[in-house]
């Protein structure tokens, strides 16, 4: 007999729903102001959310990749419309509570897998270290060049290469933590290396992104939010397939 975990049946209804949102939200595009409104802003969330979300979902699991994909998508959407707008780059503490946005979605991500031990210290760290980069100049800004199409630069490969290392103690820390000293070490290259490997995979669409952010035509904006509202439909019905096809759930 087909059966289904009751979390992901959750999980596929709650994405539905926020793809409904934000189906709604592109049709209206010129409610919220046009080119002036937020919508360039959501756009960037919704594509770097989605990126960054398929990459450690793929790597990590549905649930880190959901919660670390809304953090991603809310942080880089705003630090990457600011430099698009170029303004000056923010202070101290606004570049703190980006790296506490990221790191509670890790944190998230990483209580659900390992538990709220390992997830409240990968969290911190997470934060902390983000924090202490920002103010020595490493940040997603930081070689800001849209263009037509993807490009890894050497840059971004430090960038991934600073991350695998950074995370990769942070997950061995968090597991002495977490009193799991067996597993310290494979969970550390685990988190280390998805982490690291989706920043390089996912930070080389970046240009390419954020050329598409300043240049989508209205007309598609509205097109992209009938599909998302139809994806999101879909997404919602899946619930009611599995009562009809009297799916077990457990």
């Amino acid at each position: 007999m087909m059966t289904i975990d009751k979390h992901a049946l959750a999980l596929t209804s709650i994405i539905g729903t926020s793809l409904d949102v934000l189906g709604a939200l592109y049709l209206a595009y010129d409610l919220l102001g046009g080119e002036h409104g937020p919508l360039r802003t959501l756009t960037r969330a919704v594509t770097y959310g989605t990126l960054f979300g398929t990459g450690y979902g793929l790597a990590l699991g549905p649930v880190f990749g959901l919660a670390s994909g809304v953090a991603h998508g809310i942080t880089l959407a705003w630090e990457y419309s600011r430099a698009s707008r170029n303004e000056p780059r923010p202070g101290f503490w606004l570049d703190t509570v980006m790296s506490a946005i990221r790191g509670c979605g890790f944190g998230l991500g990483a209580s659900y897998l390992f538990g709220a031990r390992f997830g409240i210290t990968f969290g911190a760290l997470s934060t902390a270290g983000q924090a202490v980069a920002y103010r020595l100049g490493i940040r997603p800004t930081l070689d800001y060049r849209p263009a037509t199409r993807p490009r890894l630069s050497r840059v971004l490969l430090l960038a991934a290469a600073n991350r695998t290392i950074g995370y990769t103690a942070t997950g061995y820390v968090s597991s002495l933590a977490a009193h799991e000293r067996e597993h310290a070490m494979a969970v550390g290259l685990k988190a280390g290396l998805a982490i690291g490997v989706v920043t390089a995979i996912a930070g080389s669409f970046t240009p390419f992104i954020e050329w598409t952010a300043d240049h989508v035509p209205e007309r598609r904006m509205g097109v992209f939010g009938v599909g998302l509202i139809l994806a999101g439909f879909t997404l919602q019905s899946v619930q009611y397939w599995v009562a009809l096809l009297d799916v077990t759930v457990r």
